[in-house]
């Protein structure tokens, strides 16, 4: 039976100050720096912006 891919996901918020090149860089640092990817984003109408980074969980099995 195949394993079912588990991923771990971590939210950004941001409001509606921030830009959107200020939002951008801060999901480029996490997906280059923790190998997150964009996996959701949703704007609000109150100008409120939050993304949805996900990353597949490495399960290690033992050897000995």
């Amino acid at each position: 039976m195949a394993a079912m891919t588990e991923y771990e996901y971590r939210v950004l918020t941001f409001g509606p100050a921030t830009s959107r090149a200020e939002a951008r860089q801060a999901v480029v640092e996490h997906a280059e720096y923790g190998h997150w990817e964009l996996a959701r984003t949703v704007g609000y109408v109150n100008g409120q912006r939050r993304m949805w980074l996900r990353r597949k969980v490495m399960r290690v099995q033992r050897t000995a």
